[in-house]
């Protein structure tokens, strides 16, 4: 098997992306809890998976970058899938729960948001042009905190009590399109995986290194 890029899920990225000498970049995995609450309007924390399972309220819970811990809305801690299926050092971000009006996805290439469009509304698929406003919150976050994210990202922005706030970074080569304009997203998604040697120094702490979620 021979490739230069991938789009697939983290995964499948994790078993053949090295194979390949291809690098893909994410976030970092506390990035949104280093974010200015002006930014993200809600508390969030990342603990590991031991201290979570203590949690007595609820709280929206999902994994910093992948999908190995389901995100959603938990009653508590002992809702979280147990130690017998994850290790307790695994990573997950715990949240404020809250209702975004609006959500949109902007996919980021070398500090401008190249393209974009809205996929919901108030947590229900909803399918749209990208927001001016939207677009313009995310150009704002890129001129402060640009430098924290790989050349090649998306973000989440979404409408929060009437101001806007960021929901989280993702991915590219594993995150949809929606109705963003095809080719332009396809520009993030490659530079997003491509090949290691031709990564550039700033990105090379961006890449994926995935931490054991399965218990022994």
């Amino acid at each position: 098997m021979r490739a230069d890029h991938l789009h697939a899920g983290p995964s499948f990225a994790d078993a053949v992306a090295p194979l390949l000498g291809i690098a893909p970049l994410e976030a970092d995995p506390g990035w949104l809890t280093g974010l200015p609450r002006e930014l993200t309007r809600r508390d969030i924390t990342m603990v590991d998976i031991g201290e979570a399972y203590e949690l007595r309220r609820p709280a929206f819970i999902k994994s910093p970058n992948d999908k190995s811990i389901p995100a959603m809305i938990y009653t508590d801690g002992s809702r979280l899938p147990g130690p017998d299926a994850v290790d307790r050092g695994t990573p997950v971000l715990v949240s404020d729960i809250v209702d975004f009006t609006a959500e949109y996805r902007l996919h980021l290439l070398d500090g401008v948001v190249h393209t974009g469009s809205q996929y919901a509304a108030h947590g229900r698929l909803h399918l749209g042009p990208p927001s001016t406003d939207a677009q313009a919150f995310g150009t704002d976050l890129l001129a402060g905190y640009g430098h924290t994210l790989p050349s090649a990202i998306v973000v989440d922005v979404g409408l929060l009590d009437g101001h806007w706030a960021v929901i989280e970074a993702n991915a590219a080569w594993a995150s949809g399109a929606y109705s963003a304009e095809p080719e332009l997203v396809l520009d993030v998604v490659l530079r997003a995986a491509s090949p290691t040697a031709s990564l550039t120094a700033r990105d090379r702490r961006f890449i994926r290194r995935p931490q054991p979620t399965t218990a022994i």
